[in-house]
């Protein structure tokens, strides 16, 4: 199963924030750094494939903000 950018990215962030919850909550210092490395090397993973991602649109800086037309350029 390959997973897109964005659900890898979920997941590293849930990954992170649990590290943080449980050195919160006390538990072992080896289970803590074993999830922290984990979430490191998972980040840095989530990040090349988030640059490599062939991700194609047409939009240009031209089209600035869609979703605020009173922004527009004059």
């Amino acid at each position: 199963m390959k997973l897109s950018a964005i659900t890898l990215l979920g997941v590293t962030t849930v990954l992170l924030i649990t590290t943080v919850c449980s050195a919160t909550v006390g538990l072992p210092y080896a289970w803590v750094f074993f999830l922290c490395c984990l979430g490191q090397i998972l980040l840095v993973y989530t990040v090349y494939r988030v640059l490599r991602d062939g991700y194609k649109t047409d939009k240009t800086f031209d089209d600035f903000y869609e979703d605020r037309p009173d922004l527009g350029r004059n």
